[in-house]
């Protein structure tokens, strides 16, 4: 099993480009299931995530083929050969579960096995399928799979009103009303940037979508979408992310491909930090202020609020921070797992259930740290950088999920970073 050796260098400056959005390319892959049309994706990130989505579409009897580097992904779904989502790939991520509303769209009828994913709570897909149900899906859940049909055969317009917010679930529902008979209004639906980007790509593909970006989203069923192509949206969560280098370690990064709507919620957060981000021709350009960073509160909400991907990076850079901080989660629970890593480091971090109390400490230490999920291996890094002495990150196969070369990445820009292959 792979790790990953930093040695706290000081200051880093360079450029650094963004890659596109993870949790966008996962949506827009089980589009393809909507036409028997050709669908292309540009700007596609290189991760271990893209490949499990790639594997699972390539089992309903999809074709995909990774085209200039792996950065554009060719599908066509011309002739599904199954409708069943096995286990043994749907386990892996929970993403997976995004198969089942396209599935059922198209042919009527799907079999989907209950998802895997990162250990950070129980993140039920409930809603998910409560909103296929208002579409007229009977659903049997049975020897952990979804069992679904279309009554009927084929879906119909519904009015459905999330209770809470969920990402998957509108995305799930977006593509599912595409193909259904009448108008399905989503009421108190995700507003994320990933949305605005699907529906952006399913418009191309001739679905009839309004209102994405805000609560409310309707579509118009048609008969039948096309193919198109689309380029994938900037990853917020990664360009978030390595605005955090220069934040933690001191110096100036300019990323490639930023842009301050992505994060405006979180980009707030570090100038009351101390962090200055400016926009380019090129995208972001971020450095301390003046010294020390300031301790500041944050509290996790859906878009636009402060992403809850985010936390655990914000929580490395107050670790080092002027004063205390205080984090509440309120998007997922038991998600301060790596808090108890970044102790080991020498930060001081009070958990009580979904608040975490972060009393900043002047210089973290090198230790031998564990990678608890995708976002948590990321901030073990980021602390990392700005230790004393070396570092160890193992279990980095969760950053993998996630982040494309980010050695070679943060190593353009000065770090001390490599992997160590077990």
């Amino acid at each position: 099993m792979d790790s990953i050796l930093v040695k706290g260098n000081g200051a880093l400056n360079g450029v650094i480009p963004i890659a596109g959005a993870k949790n966008a390319c996962l949506t827009l892959m089980p589009a393809t299931l909507l036409s028997e049309e050709p669908l292309t994706l540009t700007n596609a990130p290189r991760l271990s995530d893209i490949r499990t989505m790639t594997q699972l579409l390539q089992s309903l009897g999809a074709e995909v083929a990774p085209l200039k580097d792996g950065l554009v992904l060719a599908m066509s779904s011309h002739a599904l050969t199954s409708h069943v989502a096995d286990y043994d790939i749907v386990r892996k991520m929970r993403a997976s579960i995004l198969v089942l509303g396209p599935m059922l769209a198209r042919d009527g009828q799907a079999v989907v096995s209950l998802p895997g994913g990162c250990a950070i709570g129980a993140r039920p897909v409930d809603l998910h399928l409560k909103a296929l149900e208002a579409m007229g899906a009977e659903l049997d859940l049975r020897e952990g799979y979804v069992h679904a049909k279309a009554i009927g055969g084929r879906l119909k317009g519904a009015v459905f009103e999330f209770p809470f917010v969920s990402v998957g679930a509108t995305e799930n529902a977006l593509m599912a009303a595409t193909l259904a008979k009448g108008t399905t209004v989503l009421k108190n639906a995700a507003r994320e940037p990933e949305i605005v980007d699907l529906a952006q790509c399913l418009r191309k593909m001739g679905a009839q979508i309004e209102g994405e970006g805000t609560g409310t989203i309707t579509i118009q069923g048609v008969d039948r979408l096309h193919g198109a192509t689309h380029q994938v949206v900037t990853d917020r969560i990664e360009l978030g992310t390595y605005m955090l280098v220069p934040a933690i370690c001191g110096g100036e990064v300019e990323l490639l491909g930023g842009r301050l709507s992505l994060v405006g919620a979180f980009a707030e957060k570090l100038d009351q930090a101390g962090v200055s981000v400016s926009e380019t021709e090129r995208g972001l350009k971020v450095s301390r202020k003046n010294g020390r960073v300031k301790a500041v509160d944050v509290v996790t909400e859906p878009f636009p609020g402060f992403p809850t991907d985010l936390q655990a990076q914000m929580m490395a850079l107050l670790c080092t921070a002027d004063g205390t901080s205080v984090l509440e989660e309120r998007i997922f629970e038991n998600r301060f797992m790596h808090a108890p890593e970044l102790t080991r480091m020498g930060a001081q971090i009070e958990v009580h259930g979904g608040t975490a109390t972060v009393h900043g400490v002047e210089k973290l230490k090198g230790a031998r740290v564990m990678a608890t999920d995708l976002r948590a291996s990321v901030s073990l890094i980021l602390a990392a950088l700005a230790a004393e002495g070396e570092t160890v990150v193992s279990r980095v196969y969760h950053l993998d999920r996630g982040y494309e070369r980010v050695e070679e990445k943060l190593s353009a820009c000065g770090a001390l970073i490599e992997r160590i292959s077990s």
